[in-house]
């Protein structure tokens, strides 16, 4: 894979606009730090251990997994994250440690718009490309996403970063649009700037770990980008 450096693609948001670099980020940085850097995930996630014999998605053995990545960084495992108002998806494509997420919503709340979320990505693993778009019920959702540990790829609208197309996986090569890239690490921030714009993640070699902060999510309003994908 095409090596991209932390100075090539730190030092913007989504379609470009400026926020501080106010946390490390991957490898040995030397500057100073607000957040530990990240950790390595020493194990190595094969893509069928999370589906039975039926090709069945194994939903059980997604979140042991992202236990795992708790653990790795030192992240508490919360009651709640044993409920199952913590979920898993691999997006209906079988490509999960390729595809797939788990995260959870603290709250949601339509009446005064506003929602946190966390999202958690196994190491190479990607949010599929997607967008919000405006409702008779909702506007277009808008968002910012803080990485507390990990690094992570977020990909947006806007002029193409070179190295893109090494970081994109496989099953998106024809779909996705959004190639415009920045990479962040723990205590930085990434915010959405241009509403239904398209755009998409993908944690680093030691996994991510995100918390998200937007207005009112409405799946009726959620739009992907590859056509095949099943929620």
């Amino acid at each position: 894979m095409t090596e991209i450096t932390r100075r090539r693609l730190l030092g913007g948001v989504l379609v470009g606009a400026a926020v501080p670099i106010i946390g490390s980020g991957c490898g040995e940085d030397k500057s100073p730090v607000l957040a530990p850097p990240p950790k390595r995930v020493a194990k190595e996630f094969k893509n069928e251990d999370f589906y039975g014999a039926d090709g069945k998605f194994d939903a059980a053995k997604a979140k042991e997994a992202y236990y795992y990545l708790m653990n790795c960084h030192s992240f508490p495992i919360m009651p709640v994250l044993k409920t199952d108002a913590f979920w898993v998806l691999d997006f209906g494509l079988g490509k999960f440690t390729e595809v797939g997420m788990a995260g959870i919503f603290y709250i949601n709340d339509q009446r005064d718009d506003y929602l946190l979320h966390d999202i958690w990505l196994l190491p190479g693993q990607m949010i599929p490309e997607h967008y919000h778009v405006k409702t008779d019920k909702v506007a277009a959702k808008m968002e910012a996403w803080l990485v507390r540990h990990g690094t992570d790829y977020f990909g947006s609208e806007g002029d193409p970063t070179p190295g893109v197309e090494d970081i994109i996986p496989p099953s998106h090569k024809d779909c996705a649009k959004a190639r415009h890239m920045v990479l962040k690490g723990p205590g930085e921030l990434v915010k959405l700037e241009v509403a239904e714009s398209r755009h998409w993640q993908k944690a680093g070699p030691e996994g991510a770990i995100v918390t998200e902060v937007a207005t009112y999510h409405d799946m009726a309003a959620l739009r992907f980008s590859h056509p095949q994908i099943k929620l």
